[in-house]
């Protein structure tokens, strides 16, 4: 992309000083050129036919009206392939409207918004020495020549923008400095803020009782919820640099926007607040919990973690604990027989189910999904978790602390002693909570638990590995169920299209040999697979929410046998598969075949 520079030294001067001048249109003949030599850049990508360009001209002239206005209103071009288009016309990249940008106020301390509207440019970053300006001519002489007048001695890196594009940030930096939503009168905030120096604040800068923070990072967490957010990260920066609001959706994170350096320490210090932690404390970790009111009934609950960083800052990681309803098992998109065995399986009176995976792969809605299953007035259920992230009427549900020795072994113990039916205990993480979790098996009780692993059969490896007895383990496995997320094709605008032999021929081998009978597809020519194309449904992505895979390894005589001699990951894996298992990889390209995922998606979760 070419980015034009303007450097000056000309000495600042405020642009209100500038002798009263119209707009650019001020210059008609150079007005039509440009237009017309626009109409043949839109005419060769193809989005208007030439009659109709020439006849938006026409009305254009007559009506004395912008000609991006008849285009957007009258012939229905899209804002993003009208941007396309002026960025191929003017060469630079093209910036529509996002509201997650804050203008920093510091830019047009010295600028009328009136002048900004009537020229069609507004400034809104700016990084040491390069000042980023959005306006609808990047190639108009004498706004340049304002812009160098007004920002002298910095590098300047246009963007192209439509005029309703800069009008929309405009509005938002009115409403902004009238109290509005996001980030709520930044403009007021005090001016010694922009003094700030490594990250330390002098006294009678802003702080985080400020009204425009509180309302700030009250925004950052409902957005965060709007967008169906997992995670926020804060990540503050040193040296004047912009601090970074990154949310995670459906496993990926972008960034939300960007809030000017100097009003970090008071965002991140209004966050620990909220989670009633020690703001004077910026050496060490944190820990703690946001219970956030939405309005309208909604409560959320975020789980905070504060980890220090360089340059003095501190990083604030929070992730959403929504109290929606629990999901049913036939909801979580288990194929049949899954789902079958599962239920099955946590039914039984008593012995051992494990749910493994990465962090963030479902386990913990899984189990409380068994649990809704299995969740009558007749048994009693206990519950040890750290943190208590879903709240199920029914159970009765313990925060461990290990920090003063309340252990998941220590609570196991105690539930042992309270009339137990079923255990669920949140994670495995020792050998002293695994023995626990199997003696409570071997009693007569129903045992369910996580574990972070990368397969069902890996999972006996590592329990083993852990120093658990072979026959007591073998004894209780009732069964492992291996879970990842795999991001969804937008139903909305996913593609259809005929894949090639080589693309069949990978699935099919990746799928097994041994085992194309249950695929269940043959290569024809009407044969069809879906990949992304993206909308605004799906923010241009491709992809909207995610889908569970699920390997099940069942307890099996075989599997007891192996397992109890000791046998190799490989010699259990072979054995499971020959009885029916199917693995994440195999699962994944079922859900391939059914148009719900993509073949690439499925190997960044699936495929070592």
């Amino acid at each position: 992309m070419f980015t034009q520079n303007i450097v000056s030294r000309a000495k600042r001067e405020p642009l209100q000083a500038v002798p009263p001048r119209k707009p650019h249109s001020a210059n008609p003949s150079r007005k039509i050129e440009v237009e017309r030599s626009l109409l043949d850049c839109i005419a060769d990508r193809g989005l208007l036919k030439r009659s109709e360009l020439d006849a938006a001209l026409e009305e254009a002239l007559a009506c004395q009206m912008d000609l991006e206005e008849i285009l957007l209103d009258k012939y229905a071009v899209s804002n993003v392939a009208l941007g396309a288009a002026l960025s191929a016309f003017y060469q630079c990249p093209y910036a529509g409207y996002d509201e997650r940008t804050i203008i920093d106020p510091e830019l047009l301390r010295n600028l009328s918004l009136d002048y900004l509207r009537g020229n069609a440019w507004i400034p809104v970053k700016r990084n040491g020495s390069v000042l980023d300006i959005l306006i609808n001519d990047p190639h108009d002489v004498e706004r340049g020549a304002d812009i160098r007048r007004a920002f002298p001695g910095v590098t300047i890196r246009f963007s192209v923008a439509l005029r309703r594009d800069i009008e929309l940030h405009l509005q938002a930096v009115t409403r902004r400095a009238r109290g509005g939503s996001i980030p709520a009168n930044l403009g007021k905030l005090p001016e010694e803020a922009s003094a700030e120096q490594y990250g330390k604040a002098h006294s009678g800068d802003i702080n985080e009782h400020d009204s425009d923070i509180v309302r700030l990072a009250n925004r950052i967490i409902a957005e965060a919820y709007r967008r169906g957010a997992s995670d926020v990260h804060i990540e503050p920066y040193s040296d004047r640099k912009d601090m970074a609001v990154r949310f995670r959706v459906d496993g990926t994170c972008f960034t939300h926007m960007k809030i000017p350096a100097a009003y970090r320490r008071p965002v991140v210090s209004r966050l620990k607040i909220m989670a009633d932690l020690d703001i004077a404390e910026r050496r060490k970790p944190q820990d703690g919990k946001i219970r956030h009111n939405l309005g309208r009934g909604c409560d959320i609950e975020l789980r905070v973690a504060t980890v220090p960083t360089a340059g003095g800052n501190e990083d604030i990681v929070l992730r959403l604990l929504t109290t929606k309803e629990i999901m049913p098992l036939e909801e979580m998109e288990f194929s049949s027989d899954v789902l079958q065995a599962v239920k099955e399986l946590a039914e039984r009176p008593y012995g051992l189910f494990l749910c493994v995976g990465p962090t963030g792969s479902g386990k913990t809605t899984t189990l409380h999904a068994v649990l809704k299953h299995i969740n009558t007035d007749e048994r009693k259920i206990w519950t040890a978790e750290d943190p208590i992230e879903i709240t199920q009427d029914g159970l009765r549900q313990v925060q461990v602390h290990p920090k003063i020795g309340f252990t998941f072994a220590a609570a196991m113990r105690a539930f042992l002693r309270a009339d137990p039916d079923i255990i669920m205990i949140g994670e495995m993480r020792d050998k002293e909570t695994a023995d626990t979790a199997i003696e409570a098996s071997l009693t007569g009780h129903l045992v369910l638990s996580t574990l972070h692993t990368n397969s069902a059969v890996e999972t006996v490896t590592r329990l083993l590995d852990m120093g658990c007895d072979a026959f007591n383990f073998a004894d209780t496995m009732l069964g492992v169920l291996a879970m990842r997320l795999c991001k969804r094709l937008c139903p909305h605008c996913r593609e259809p299209y005929h894949p090639t032999r080589q693309e069949y021929d990978e699935l099919a081998q990746d799928y097994g040999t041994s085992y194309r009978d249950r695929l269940g597809a043959l290569y024809h020519d009407d044969w069809t697979l879906y990949r992304e194309k993206g909308c605004d449904a799906c923010n241009r992505s491709g992809f909207k929410g995610r889908v569970a895979i699920h390997e099940l390894l069942i307890g099996s005589e075989p599997i007891q046998s192996l397992i109890q001699s000791r046998a190799r990951t490989a010699e259990i894996l072979n054995t499971a598969m020959r009885d029916g298992m199917v693995t994440l990889l195999q699962n994944g390209i079922q859900k391939v075949l059914q148009g719900v995922t993509t073949y690439r998606q499925v190997r960044a979760v699936a495929k070592k």
